[in-house]
C-alpha cells in the first residue's frame, strides 16, 4: 500500500472512533515506526509501505482507538525541544508546564543554582531547567520507583547524569540539602473531578500523579510546607496549579511565609504557575 493511502485509512479509522486529532495521530505514529520526520511524508507520499510496517502501524492504531495516548504508544513526548521517554508510570508532559520553565530560566539566567524537583515523574521539568542553566545541578524525587528509573534514562539520554540525581522519596520524609529553587507540578485535580477527565487520561496515566485529594490541594500544601525548610533564604518556589486554585494557593503561600514574585497564565487566562520567594 502507498504511504498516502496508509495514512488516510488510519486517519479515517481514528475519526470514526471520535479521535479529534486523527490525522496528526496517524502521522506521528507512522513517522515513529518508519523512523522519519512527518515532513518526509510531504514529498514521499507515493512510496510503498512494507507489510511489516503496516502490521506494526495497525497494532498501534488499535491502541489509539482504545484511547491510549500517542506518547505511550510511541514511548516518548517532545517537551522543551527534547524527546523524553514516557510510560504509564509517568504523566505525559503538557505544553503548559513549559510556562513554569520559561519563568524560572529567565530568573536564574547565567547563575549557578541547586534545584529540587518534587514529583519529578519523567524528569522533564528538572532536566529542561538544567539544559538551560548549564552551571546548575539538581535532584528529582518521586514516590514511584518506575518513574525514577524513567527519569534516570532521560537524564542519561540528554547527557545530564553528571548534574542530576533522581531518588525515590516521599516529600513528607525528604530533608536532604538546601536549594536555590524548588519546582513542582504536583497532583492538583480534586478527587471528585477525576471521573470527568478524558479516557485517555483516566485509563492510562498514573492517577496518583493527578489526584490532589478533596480540594485538589493536599500535595500542594505539602510542597509549600516542606519548601519552607528546604529553600535557602531568598530561594524560589515555582509551582504549577490547577484551574481556579490561584486564590487558595496564594493564601497558603502567604501563611507559610512566602511572597509572590510572579504568576503565569495559560492561553485561557487561568493562572497556571506561581513563583514565590521565601521571605
Amino acid at each position: 500500500m502507498i504511504l498516502e493511502k496508509t495514512i488516510k485509512q488510519a486517519s479515517q479509522l481514528l475519526k470514526n472512533n471520535n479521535i479529534v486529532s486523527h490525522e496528526l495521530d496517524a502521522e506521528v505514529i507512522l513517522s515513529n515506526i518508519m523512523g522519519v520526520t512527518r515532513d518526509f511524508f510531504i514529498s514521499n507520499n507515493h512510496i510503498k509501505v512494507s507489510e511489516r510496517t503496516i502490521k506494526k502501524f495497525s497494532l498501534a492504531i488499535n491502541r489509539r482507538i482504545k484511547r491510549e495516548p500517542v506518547a505511550y504508544i510511541i514511548g516518548k513526548r517532545e517537551f522543551w525541544n527534547q524527546n523524553f521517554i514516557v510510560n504509564q508510570a509517568t504523566l505525559v508532559p503538557r505544553p503548559e508546564t513549559e510556562l513554569l520553565i520559561y519563568k524560572v530560566v529567565d530568573f536564574f539566567k547565567n547563575k549557578k543554582i541547586n534545584v529540587l524537583d518534587i514529583g519529578t515523574g519523567s524528569g522533564c521539568i528538572l532536566l529542561s531547567i538544567l539544559e538551560e542553566l548549564n552551571l546548575s545541578r539538581g535532584v528529582g524525587i518521586d514516590i514511584s520507583t518506575k518513574a525514577i528509573k524513567t527519569a534516570q534514562i532521560n537524564s542519561k539520554n540528554l547527557n545530564l547524569s553528571h548534574r542530576s540525581k533522581f531518588k525515590v522519596f516521599d516529600i513528607s520524609r525528604f530533608n536532604v540539602g538546601k536549594y536555590d529553587l524548588v519546582v513542582s507540578n504536583p497532583p492538583y485535580i480534586p478527587s471528585k473531578d477525576i471521573k470527568n477527565l478524558s479516557k485517555d487520561i483516566t485509563n492510562y496515566e498514573p492517577l496518583i500523579a493527578l489526584n490532589g485529594g478533596l480540594d485538589g490541594l493536599d500535595l500542594i500544601k505539602k510542597v509549600i510546607y516542606k519548601s519552607n525548610s528546604l529553600l535557602k533564604k531568598n530561594g524560589l518556589l515555582a509551582i504549577e496549579i490547577g484551574f481556579n486554585q490561584y486564590l487558595k494557593v496564594s493564601s497558603l503561600l502567604r501563611r507559610y511565609g512566602f511572597k509572590e514574585m510572579s504568576r503565569q497564565c495559560d492561553y485561557r487566562r487561568n493562572v497556571r504557575c506561581i513563583i514565590s520567594t521565601k521571605v
